[in-house]
């Protein structure tokens, strides 16, 4: 008998197949004695583990490339992170083995992440992970990851740690849904970078039967279990008209009424560029830099690695519109140079642009390298720092830019509430705002967006959400100046109607997205989307606005 599940969608796209679940976390390990001649062996033993395992972890995001490279090599770092190695070591001097002491040694880094603030909470995933795989090396089993098959599948798990996610074969895993997550988590952002259906925060996901046949909609978030034929054919049908149009639809992002609205693709690196081309992106909305500094936390990468690196993404988009983000480091990326070490909460701490102002040279170097890269090309470059609070904040950077020769825009990130409340008073001091809308959700709602229990608030339909856009949107009408969205509120094709009618003059995305959201833009007036975003505005629910706006758009 077919019944409904509903979790939240966050990568487009229909799949229909059989259950296939995530392999089972590798077994506690014995809690024995060793005797002390036996534990310099050990040590060595766990040394080499840790390394083989980082080494894999880089060698998947290598493979992988864009966002997952990055997200993989945070998690390498995590591995080798020398104060946990230090208490293994400890641990085995005193008779653990060396899987218990990996064992013992990440549990008491997991209770600290855990109890350091929401969002450094949010990645015990990616920690329960590299403990996993250290164990299993040293344990001798499998490693835990996606289940073997030669026929195409739905996987199911309780999360997705990234090195599974990047590395997910799409002509296998037909799509995915976990338990946990939420719309901005890494196996959300992963999922739309590989154009994967997926749904996440489904509770009672792990219950559902290997091998039970499910139709996942990775638009609304809905599963059918057991779908009935007429289900099945309703969803293939919807999944080819909607291929159709992607395929008819081509050129600039705008409205059916010719109202502009450039299209642009967020990237973490070159490796992203190619996707982004394909794709029709007008440009790069968001070129995030971290990359290069995830390297070596020890100390900033060289002028000109910056250099080579930011002129290769630059010259992809001749005449196009190329904005970069400068270094937004700490929270979840800290860098030994750069980052507190001792901050009770790290994303309410010393993190984007306040970690540069207290480090000018380095924010110095980089702008210096963006002016060198930009040079010779006819690219139109953009410059914005992340987690600008106030005009202060707005100054303090654009001072910086000036100092550093750099011939481009200077702009801002909303991701703090305060920088939408006073868009106007920022706008005096730069050139265009870019709203970082995970941030800014995290932010106004205090969820971080890693935390399946609040991921309701997290959803960029809620209205308090789309009430800062329009702050933000009006002011930059106001100083005539542009204002964008950059976080992965633009990749809902709806909701990009909604944001373009709340004011918002360009929609930047993964590049899997670009096409759906050029489509369904081409079908309504600018007229149509500001009465959808007016609709959305006035609902009191995130879910009651996104149907508010469907309503409006559908004619209803």
């Amino acid at each position: 008998m077919e019944t409904t599940l509903r979790g939240v969608g966050v990568s487009h796209g229909v799949a229909i197949g059989e259950v296939r679940h995530m392999g089972t976390a590798v077994l506690e390990p014995p809690a024995k004695q060793i005797p002390a001649e036996e534990a310099e062996r050990e040590q060595g033993r766990a040394r080499q583990a840790v390394e083989a395992v980082a080494a894999d972890l880089i060698a998947r995001g290598n493979l992988a490339g864009g966002e997952a490279q990055h997200v993989l090599e945070a998690q390498a770092m995590m591995a080798q992170d020398p104060e946990l190695m230090a208490d293994v070591e400890r641990r085995i001097a005193v008779g653990s083995t060396a899987e218990r002491g990996v064992y013992d040694a990440f549990a008491a880094y997991r209770a600290l992440l855990a109890n350091a603030g929401e969002y450094l909470a949010g990645r015990v995933a990616d920690l329960d992970d590299v403990r996993n795989r250290i164990v299993a090396r040293l344990l001798g089993v499998p490693m835990p990851g996606v289940p073997d098959s030669d026929e195409p599948y739905v996987l199911i798990a309780r999360d997705l740690a990234p090195a599974d996610t990047a590395l997910l074969d799409p002509a296998l895993v037909l799509g995915f849904v976990t338990e946990e997550g939420g719309p901005t988590s890494h196996s959300a952002i992963l999922a739309r970078a590989l154009g994967v259906p997926a749904v996440v925060a489904l509770p009672g996901a792990g219950e559902l039967a290997e091998g039970t046949v499910i139709a996942v909609d990775g638009s609304t978030g809905e599963i059918f279990v057991e779908p009935s034929a007429e289900k099945r054919a309703e969803m293939e049908s919807a999944a080819a008209a909607r291929k159709a149009a992607l395929s008819a639809s081509s050129g600039p992002g705008a409205t059916s009424d010719g109202h502009q609205v450039p299209l642009l693709a967020n990237v973490g690196g070159p490796g992203d560029v190619p996707a982004a081309v394909e794709a029709g992106a007008e440009g790069v909305g968001l070129f995030r830099t971290e990359f290069l500094f995830l390297d070596d936390s020890k100390q900033a990468p060289s002028e000109e690695k910056q250099v080579a690196a930011y002129r290769a993404v630059l010259e992809a988009f001749p005449e196009g519109r190329v904005v970069v983000r400068v270094l937004d480091a700490g929270a979840d990326k800290p860098l030994d140079f750069l980052t507190p070490a001792d901050e009770p909460n790290p994303a309410l701490g010393v993190r984007g642009l306040r970690s540069l102002l207290d480090h000018p040279d380095v924010l110095r170097t980089q702008l210096t390298a963006l002016s060198k890269a930009a040079q010779g090309l006819p690219v139109h470059l953009e410059v914005m720092a992340p987690m600008v609070a106030d005009r202060a904040d707005a100054k303090a950077f654009a001072d910086a830019c000036r100092e550093a020769g750099l011939q481009a825009k200077f702009g801002a990130m909303v991701e703090i509430p305060s920088a939408a409340l006073r868009a106007r008073s920022i706008l005096r001091e730069v050139e265009f705002l870019s709203l970082g809308t995970n941030d800014l959700a995290q932010y106004t709602f205090a969820a971080d967006r890693q935390v399946g229990a609040v991921s309701r608030l997290q959803d960029p339909w809620q209205p308090a959400l789309l009430d800062l856009v329009a702050l933000s949107a009006e002011a930059a009408r106001a100083e005539g100046k542009s204002c964008g969205v950059c976080g992965e509120a633009a990749s809902d094709p709806l909701l990009a109607c909604v944001l373009t009618g709340l004011g918002v003059t360009s929609l930047s995305m993964g590049a899997a997205s670009i096409p759906y959201v050029r489509a369904t833009l081409a079908k309504y007036t600018l007229a149509q989307c500001e009465r959808a975003a007016s609709a959305a505005r006035a609902a009191d629910s995130a879910e009651e606005a996104r149907v508010a706006a469907q309503v409006v758009l559908s004619g209803e």
